[in-house]
Formats: structure tokens, C-alpha cells, sequence
């Protein structure tokens, strides 16, 4: 039996008397570049109990009083724990339905990880991995909010390789007879929400049916979806933990584990699209003949196709020396190497229009990428480790976790 993912203490308001609506906020990692979303969320939200003064937006990051706004964190947690806000549901399951602004339904199932079994560093063999390369640079901020916080919140998504859903299928199957414990829209677009309790009886049969998945897996059971950056967070603090209590036994500590939603790959409401390149600074025609180098780049069709973007014109070419199992892989490899010895800037950009109007400035080349085939996605870091970064987009900001349950961290 795998023990992996795992029933949690998760704590919930009493939302008789907590608005569910004004609770859930966004995850902290969406909408950086636009204060004026949180400005609307803090509108929104009032002076009612909310997920919003328990997270430090990452637009705030950089902002001078970045250290009292997580002190105000930690202290609002230990104000509502001390208020009695939170009902705990002990060694729980909780499977979400949340539908989309796109009128898709997106299932899932809270639980626990554990973080014994993940490791972010590069060339990992653990059962749970990164799927894009994890930025260390982004882990400190995170370690400061969490290490001294009582509770964690997580916008954590991690996928499992399901193609028939039997698992989280489950779930959905037998929804009716479970107890709902929030049904609410989410402000700003997210669409709504509805979480129920799995009872012991639903527990067993999910788990018995993870375990079977589990057991044709492979190496690789669990990839990142989301929050990779968050979980690492989880994984630094557990380990400086440790480090702290040399030979204390810490299979039952709340830290080693965090709370995450377990997502089917396979669910329709996980769209892979594909993130674009526009290099910039460059000398275009030296950029391009060192690609054809380290690429063999050419028209002759293969397995690895790109666009290249040059004065809004584009130009299909195919990669026939992959350094990765995708052409972004290959595309990045090649493009990390040429920057390690030439200036220059590379963007990535969502929209093909966007980066066709790029590529008319005289030192600019694009590179319009496939999307993902996300049957590719376990093959791939099994293969080759985590993908680069800004590999693929999975889904709109809107459509990211809400933050909704908390576990408690601290022994």
C-alpha cells in the first residue's frame, strides 16, 4: 500500500458563520504584475474572515513592509485558531468539484503528502517530482512566511496518470452520498466550488484504487501540476527541521507532510498551452546560424517542430539533433547555451500574435512552440527530469486552486 498520499487534520471555518464567497482568494502566485486584482480581492473581502490575510500575495514581494505583512499573517492565524473560526476534520479526504469560468469541471481530492517521497532537484528519482525546473531564487520568501506560521494553506495541485479515471473517478461516482461541506462561487472569474467529505467506507475505495494505479506507475507516481514552488517551500522548511532534530523520530510531525488537491491528468479541464519565446538584444542571424548548429535545424520534417518568427514572418523548421524528449526542451538547452557565452534577453509570451509583433524590432527573433501533448507529460520527466521552465501553461489564472482548507504545521 502506498503511503504517500495520505487522510489529513484538515481545519475548515464554520461557514454558517463565515462567508465561503469572501474566504476564498486566488493563489498567491497569480496576477504579480497587477496590484490592482488584489486591491479588488481586499474590496471585496471587507473586514470578513478570509484566506486573503493568511497568504502574501507575491505582487507584494518587493514592497518595503514585505516583513509586517507576514508578521500580520502569522499573527491573524493564531487569532482565528485562537477565535475558534476552524472545525477540524480529523484523518479526512475531501473531493472538489470546481467548475470552471469555462463550464468545465475540474475534480480533485485534499489530502496530504508526503515529503519524504519529493525532491525538487534536478536528475530526482522520487516517486514525486517537479515537472519544470524549481527557481531557488523563489523559495526564501516563502520560507519566511512558513516557517514560523501555525498553519499552511496550499494552492498545491499534483497530477496523477489516470487515463480510465478509475481513481478520482471514484469519488465522482459516489458524490451523492457524501456530505457537502461548502458549495460557493469565487470572486474574480474562478467559477464555484463544492467540497464534500469522503467517508471511511469512500476513503478505502479511493485508496485501494490509488494503490492499484500506483502499482503500474513505475518509478514516477506523483507530478507536479502546481505549486511546485510552494511545495518546495514545504520540503526546505521539513528538511531545516530535521537538520534541527538529528535522530528524532518525525514519521507522525504535521511538517513532514502538506496539504495538496491530487488532479487527474487526463481531467478535460486541464488544457496544456504551449509558452512562446521572443529573444531579444541579439544579432539575429548569428542567433539563428548557432541554432542550426547545436540543432541541425532545416525543413526536412521530423519529430520536433517549431516556428520560427523573423519581421512577423514566420517559418516552420524542425529540430534533428533534440537534446529532450520535446522541442521546448531542446529549443531551451539551446538557446541557455548561446546566452552562456552571448548577451541578449529572452521573454516567454502566451500569444502568437504577440510574439509575430516582437519579432519586428531589427534585434529580435521568435519561436512559436507546439502545445503539449500532455500524454507526454510523465514520459517526459521520467526521461529527461523536470521540463524547463515555462515549459506549458496549464489553464488561465482564473482557473488556479483557491485557497479553501488549512492544516495545522506546528507540533
Amino acid at each position: 500500500m502506498q503511503n504517500i498520499f495520505l487522510p489529513a487534520d484538515i481545519l475548515l471555518p464554520d461557514f454558517e458563520k463565515t462567508h465561503a464567497y469572501k474566504w476564498s482568494v486566488i493563489a498567491c502566485d497569480q496576477f504579480t504584475g497587477d496590484p490592482d486584482y488584489w486591491e479588488k480581492t481586499a474590496q471585496i473581502v471587507g473586514d470578513a474572515p478570509s484566506t486573503l490575510r493568511l497568504i502574501l500575495p507575491e505582487v507584494y514581494l518587493e514592497e518595503t513592509n514585505v516583513l509586517d505583512r507576514i508578521h500580520a499573517i502569522h499573527h491573524t492565524m493564531q487569532q482565528y485558531l485562537s477565535d475558534g473560526l476552524f472545525r477540524c476534520y480529523e484523518n479526512a479526504m475531501i473531493y472538489t468539484e470546481r467548475m470552471q469560468a469555462n463550464g468545465i469541471l475540474r475534480a480533485g481530492v485534499i489530502g496530504k503528502i508526503d515529503l519524504e517521497a519529493y525532491d525538487y532537484r534536478a536528475g530526482s528519482h522520487s516517486p514525486v517530482r517537479a515537472t519544470e525546473a524549481t527557481v531557488l531564487e523563489r523559495i526564501p520568501p516563502r520560507i519566511r512566511v512558513r516557517m514560523q506560521a501555525p498553519l499552511e494553506l496550499p494552492h498545491i495541485m499534483i497530477l496523477i496518470d489516470d487515463p480510465t479515471d478509475s481513481v478520482i473517478g471514484s469519488c465522482t461516482a459516489a458524490r451523492d452520498e457524501m456530505r457537502r461541506l461548502y458549495s460557493t462561487g469565487l470572486m474574480n472569474g474562478g467559477g464555484n466550488i463544492d467540497g464534500y467529505l469522503m467517508s471511511e467506507a469512500q476513503q478505502r475505495v479511493f485508496m485501494e484504487r490509488l494503490d492499484a494505479l500506483l502499482a503500474q506507475a513505475g518509478e514516477l507516481q506523483f507530478a507536479m501540476g502546481d505549486g511546485n514552488h510552494s511545495l518546495a517551500t514545504a520540503k526546505a522548511c521539513y528538511e531545516k527541521y530535521k537538520a534541527a532534530n538529528p535522530g528524532k523520530d518525525l514519521s507522525g510531525h504535521p511538517a513532514r507532510y502538506a496539504l495538496v488537491e491530487l488532479v487527474n491528468l487526463h481531467s478535460d479541464a486541464l488544457q496544456f498551452e504551449a509558452i512562446h519565446r521572443i529573444v531579444t538584444r541579439v544579432d539575429p542571424g548569428q542567433l539563428m546560424l548557432t541554432l542550426a548548429r547545436i540543432l541541425g535545424l532545416s525543413e526536412e520534417p521530423s519529430e520536433q517542430p517549431l516556428t520560427v518568427v523573423r519581421d512577423g514572418e514566420c517559418r516552420l523548421m524542425y529540430i534533428h539533433k533534440p537534446t529532450s524528449q520535446l522541442a521546448v526542451g531542446s529549443l531551451q538547452n539551446a538557446l541557455d547555451a548561446y546566452f552562456s557565452a552571448n548577451p541578449g534577453k529572452i521573454d516567454y509570451i502566451h500569444g502568437a500574435q504577440t510574439v509575430e509583433r516582437l519579432s519586428r524590432m531589427p534585434d529580435a527573433v521568435g519561436f512559436l512552440l507546439p502545445d503539449m501533448d500532455k500524454r507526454d507529460l510523465f514520459p517526459s520527466v521520467q526521461k529527461d527530469g523536470a521540463l524547463p521552465r515555462k515549459t506549458f501553461s496549464m489553464g488561465h489564472a482564473e482557473d488556479k486552486r483557491y485557497y479553501m482548507e488549512a492544516r495545522a504545521i506546528q507540533a
